[in-house]
């Protein structure tokens, strides 16, 4: 069983100003690693994912998740 791991990478970097390569130096990783995780093309190992939640200081259900995250403007003008 393949499933894929849907990730919040991308958003975060960008809510945070942080690029594919400074994230990569940060993990230690590749900076094309980066975009093969946000792309959804290979999923990381548990200890990637790990010190990926670890660097936006989130737990890793609010990074990654095994079904895809809802999108922003589909909560957009809902009441809290």
């Amino acid at each position: 069983m393949s499933e894929s791991v849907h990730n919040r990478i991308a958003l975060l970097r960008a809510e945070q100003g942080v690029s594919r390569r400074d994230l990569a130096t940060a993990l230690g990783v590749h900076y094309q690693t980066v975009g093969y995780l946000e792309r959804g093309e290979n999923s990381p190992s548990l200890e990637l994912a790990l010190r990926i939640s670890a660097f936006f200081d989130l737990p890793v259900e609010a990074v990654f998740s095994l079904s895809p995250f809802p999108r922003i403007s589909d909560q957009a003008g809902r009441p809290a």
